[in-house]
């Protein structure tokens, strides 16, 4: 179609791409200028370094061996419950990481249910400080996605070729040599890059469970030289470590997400002749309730710890929930004032660098586009002043990937089916967004926005750096309860804030689907 023909116009998607690609690139270049005059590391910042990359990767290998037997026990079981337990695969994602990491503790803490009972058997105690609670939170955030990960693959393998394979009579040995190995070795890659990139950028749980000279990550790090030093080289110098780390890490993803694939099939339901063995039967049982159990208990934790906290929450709890709804709530209106223009100009299949400005966000950690921001708001104003409106926008960045990969594929869909009838009928852009792309595009709205707001809630990140006593979100009173040691009022905020963030999505969420549905 020409180009006034086209139902949507790219003008103002462009703007938003150029908004968020130079406020991304701006901020990075502040870090790097700033950086230029930096101090020399010293031997507290490599070892930063190094602990950043050795718990990553072995955050990232454990996620990834527990998730391949749990994955295929997924893959050849069906059971009721099945469909439940797969979408509480996703719930770590919506988990605020603060509220995680209290259940974590509750299970495995020094006084939590696993050490109690080590102690009736009058074995140990384990440590869950440094390391090994580094790894524990990562592997528990990223055990869930990295089996969602291995489970697309398995998916992907059509049924004709384990009916191909049991008509051949090939035993289990057979169909993971043929089958299951080579669909491993082009997922699995992918798959521990980007669980080792994620665990790169975790500064909540280093921030909470990790700490001092043997476990500090290069993002606890950037903070401790705001906090502690104000040492703004210093800061800018190890944010530069940190994109480089980051970027790093994206690349191989990228370069590791390629290989060729089965082929396409009849989309028919795999039925596994291969797993009815009894011995294979009682390790896929056992694998599923071990995940199943690492999932739920922690969350549960919360909730019957959180209880009687939530009785007496103090009223500086009461502000935080405010402060965290108002900066949902403005991050969620920048979140949409972005994407959506730019999923409209990309819906037109041109201008695929707005794409690429989109995932920009996925590149940078929030703290380090906060180091940014900090460098190029603090000879202009109090960056104290702008808490708020600046955690807001970066919540928003960091939201903008996983939107754009919601809204993007529909809307070309809706566009190439309704484009040219609503060009036939000399409909302006205008009502063509209001009354054909938009109505059509609620449950993909409803659901962004649900992923936006529970992500902008239990966020724990610029707040941190930019925030004073008066404008605490609920993740950094939480934080600061538990610094106080005030578990109980800890556990009842970290509940309520469980609530806000799983309420906020599953109302946008249905609004969507039920805007749809009218």
């Amino acid at each position: 179609m020409a180009d006034r023909a086209q139902p949507v116009r790219p003008g103002a998607g462009i703007v938003a791409a150029t908004l968020v690609a130079v406020t991304i690139l701006g901020s990075l270049a502040a870090v790097f200028w700033r950086a230029g005059g930096a101090v020399s590391p010293g031997p507290a910042d490599w070892s930063a370094v190094r602990f950043t990359i050795l718990q990553a990767l072995v955050s990232a290998g454990l996620s990834l061996v527990l998730a391949i037997p749990v994955a295929r026990a997924l893959a050849r079981r069906r059971f009721p419950g099945r469909g439940l337990l797969v979408t509480l695969l996703g719930a770590p994602f919506l988990l605020p990481v603060i509220v995680a990491i209290l259940g974590l503790l509750a299970v495995f803490g020094r006084s939590g249910w696993v050490n109690g009972a080590l102690g009736a058997f009058g074995l140990p105690p384990i440590q869950i400080y440094g390391f090994h609670g580094v790894v524990l939170a990562h592997v528990f955030f990223n055990l869930p996605l990295a089996t969602r990960l291995i489970l697309q693959g398995w998916a992907e393998i059509p049924a004709e070729r384990f009916r191909l394979a049991a008509q051949l009579n090939l035993g289990p040995g057979d169909i993971r040599r043929l089958l299951e190995w080579p669909m491993l070795a082009r997922i699995a890659p992918g798959a521990f890059a980007v669980v080792f990139g994620i665990c790169l950028t975790s500064f909540a749980v280093a921030l909470t469970l990790g700490g001092g000279p043997r476990a500090t990550t290069v993002e606890l790090a950037i903070y401790q030289a705001f906090q502690f030093d104000f040492d703004l080289g210093r800061a800018a110098f190890l944010a530069c470590i940190q994109i480089a780390l980051t970027l790093s890490a994206a690349l191989i993803a990228l370069r590791l997400a390629t290989g060729e694939s089965f082929g396409a099939g009849l989309d028919r339901i795999v039925d596994r002749w291969d797993a009815d063995a009894p011995g294979l039967r009682l390790t896929d049982t056992a694998c599923i309730m071990f995940a199943a159990l690492f999932l739920v208990v922690p969350m549960a934790a919360v909730a019957v710890n959180g209880l009687p906290g939530m009785l007496s929450l103090p009223a500086s709890v009461w502000r935080a929930v405010a402060t965290s709804l108002k900066v949902a709530l403005l991050s969620l209106a920048v979140l949409s004032a972005l994407a959506i223009p730019m999923t409209a100009a990309l819906s037109l299949g041109r201008h695929r660098w707005i794409d690429l400005a989109g995932l920009l966000g996925l590149a940078v950690s929030p703290l380090a586009l906060g180091t940014g921001l900090f460098i190029v708001l603090y000879p202009l104003a109090d960056p104290a002043a702008l808490a708020l409106p600046v955690t807001a926008g970066v919540n928003a960045v960091m939201a903008l990937p996983f939107a754009m990969r919601i809204l993007v594929p529909a809307a070309r869909t809706i566009v190439q089916d309704h484009g040219r009838l609503g060009a036939h009928l000399d409909m302006g852009r205008g009502p063509f967004l209001r009354l054909v792309l938009l109505p059509r595009l609620a449950p993909q709205l409803g659901f962004a926005a649900g992923l936006g707001m529970a992500l902008s809630l239990g966020d724990l990140g610029v707040i941190a750096l930019f925030a004073n006593n008066d404008a605490a979100t609920l993740p950094l009173q939480i934080y600061r309860l538990m610094g106080a040691y005030r578990m109980q009022a800890a556990s009842g905020a970290a509940l309520l804030l469980m609530l806000l963030a799983f309420g906020a999505f599953w109302i946008c969420d249905h609004k969507g689907r039920a805007r749809a549905e009218t």
